[in-house]
């Protein structure tokens, strides 16, 4: 009596994330008018929208952004292809172009352990616990744990299991499911075959497993959750509280971490976190800034002020300590530059030219003619113009042929320009 008499169909009580990714990629611009076989509700279909914009596969404009379109060639759900795609490098638009330029963003890519974390969460969980064996079996799940993340205890697993060859029997021992884990391995090997055909990088961090937490927190950024209690957590979006599974490796730890993102939550008596990693408050800020910011204290604030005004009067002496300098050079260079000679104009040049001709041609006209008087011609700069002036105020008898001479004088063209 309880069951209904028409199971719900799938498309309408499960998430649409990948549904509404795959009609963007095909080119469906209006999702709400679309002709579904069974239409799902607009809020669930809205909310998925609302999902696929704050991981970045959508632009304002609802359209699919450039890591939307690379999320799109994955069939997996959008947080599983979003961390899988920032682990290779492919958080950003420039992605690629930073990703192959410097060896230091080299050698933080991790997709090779996201790809394995990725395939491990796309099937049930890889443990079982026999009901005759829960103490031993639990023993020998610790033995996996990753005190930082469960999603590295996953990771963890499929290593040993690598490196044991894939055995079954290997399996059996250590309570994991082959089964399982055979499926982990088929998918890792279609998805490894889809990153090679799309060039997307397929390289190792060793164990260095600090980036594929980053990674993580990229992706489930919006399943982040404070400390509250002893094991108790409250949801940072929604403020549900939320505790920690006992099967975690963070369960039981003698230090609970701050921040935590979960894959999933599950009610039972109580609202468990599914599958966890401890991140760092600042991951939350940097990634999902949409959400998340530091508060800082009244102290904090203060010092950020006063390193404000330090470095704006510091730059601010630097300016002027720079014009300063500037004008002081600009100054010697022009106390240290020789003076030039000022040119002097073309009369003046005429006037010392006309003056030394005169003189010579007065002082032929004398030798030549040999006049008897003692009358000569004032001329500027001429030595003898006052010995001239003196021997004038005599007064002799001039000759007829000394008169002639001086007749001829007094036609040259210096009385004239004189």
């Amino acid at each position: 009596e309880e069951l209904l008499d028409v199971q719900v169909p799938e498309i309408q009580r499960t998430n649409l994330g990948n549904v509404v990714l795959l009609l963007k990629s095909l080119g469906v611009e209006n999702l709400l008018d679309f002709s579904f076989m069974d239409p799902p509700p607009k809020e669930n279909i809205l909310a998925s929208m609302y999902q696929l914009w704050i991981l970045g596969a959508l632009d304002n404009n609802g359209q699919l952004s450039i890591l939307g379109k690379s999320m799109a060639d994955f069939p997996l759900d959008p947080p599983l292809a979003k961390l899988l795609l920032f682990a290779a490098g492919q958080g950003n638009p420039g992605w690629l172009a930073s990703a192959h330029k410097t060896n230091q963003t080299i050698a933080q890519l991790s997709s090779a352990e996201a790809l394995i974390i990725v395939s491990a969460l796309s099937v049930p969980t890889i443990f079982y616990r026999p009901k005759e064996r829960e103490e031993e079996s639990d023993a020998t799940r610790e033995k996996f744990f990753v005190p930082e993340s469960d999603h590295l205890t996953l990771l963890n697993v499929y290593q040993q299991w690598r490196l044991n060859g894939y055995d079954k029997h290997w399996c059996e021992i250590h309570f994991v499911q082959h089964k399982a884990l055979t499926k982990v391995r088929e998918i890792h090997a279609q998805l490894l075959e889809l990153m090679e055909s799309k060039n997307i990088p397929h390289i190792s961090c060793d164990t260095d497993w600090d980036h594929l937490r980053r990674a993580i927190c990229s992706a489930y950024f919006f399943n982040a959750a404070k400390l509250k209690g002893v094991g108790e957590y409250v949801s940072l979006l929604n403020a549900i509280p939320c505790n920690l599974h006992p099967s975690s490796a963070l369960f039981g730890l003698g230090f609970t971490p701050d921040f935590v993102c979960y894959h999933e939550l599950v009610l039972t008596s109580k609202e468990y976190m599914k599958c966890t990693t401890a991140v760092d408050g600042h991951w939350l800020a940097e990634l999902g800034s949409i959400f998340f910011s530091i508060k800082e204290s009244y102290a904090d604030r203060i010092a950020k002020r006063k390193r404000d005004e330090f470095y704006e009067q510091s730059m601010t002496d630097n300016y002027t300590d720079t014009k300063r300098l500037e004008a002081h050079k600009s100054q010697e260079n022009s106390s240290t530059r020789p003076t030039l000679p000022i040119r002097s104009s073309w009369r003046d040049h005429y006037d010392e030219d006309f003056s030394s001709y005169t003189r010579h041609k007065f002082s032929t006209s004398r030798d030549t003619h040999q006049p008897t008087s003692n009358y000569k011609m004032c001329v500027p700069g001429s030595s003898s113009s006052s010995s001239a002036g003196k021997k004038s105020d005599k007064k002799k008898e001039v000759s007829s042929s000394a008169s002639s001479s001086l007749a001829r004088q007094k036609k040259a063209p210096i009385a004239g320009f004189m």
